[in-house]
């Protein structure tokens, strides 16, 4: 029964440590869903937060480096994928939370509002959507080394 009063008591010491929430850094390389690209999330200033592609699986067509070729303005068609800032004005929104981004899909053309979660150290989930967040579409996204 000592054993026993003994073990609760310490696990009751040790409760509030353990339920500490994690806090995690956007910083770093992620990787999209599919691991076709990989982007460099960074702080440009200090109130939010960026992506640019540094990395593309298949990083050339044609012979030639992949462009920008579903844009919906003609002026920016030819410019390269490659450090094409494809997320935009993250701010943060509580611990491992950001909010009021764009995040802009150069597979299909269409930028949407976005919002990321840090679900752990190494995962987030992007939340694309149009005007409301609960009619859009999460991605996990996995850090890479």
């Amino acid at each position: 029964m000592k054993k026993l009063i003994l073990s609760l008591t310490a696990v009751a010491m040790f409760l509030p440590v353990m339920l500490v929430a994690q806090v995690y850094s956007i910083e770093g390389y992620w990787h999209d869903p599919d691991k076709t690209a990989k982007v460099q999330i960074y702080q440009p200033y200090t109130d939010y937060y960026c992506g640019k592609i540094i990395w593309l699986k298949e990083p050339m067509e044609n012979g030639k480096p992949r462009m920008d070729i579903k844009n919906p303005d003609p002026n920016l068609r030819s410019r390269p994928l490659m450090d094409l800032v494809i997320i935009k004005g993250l701010v943060p929104a509580g611990e491992n939370k950001y909010e009021n981004g764009t995040f802009y899909d150069y597979a299909t053309g269409n930028t949407y509002s976005a919002k990321v979660e840090l679900t752990g150290p190494n995962t987030m989930k992007l939340r694309k959507y149009i005007g409301v967040s609960f009619m859009g579409h999460t991605e996990t996204w996995t850090r890479a080394k």
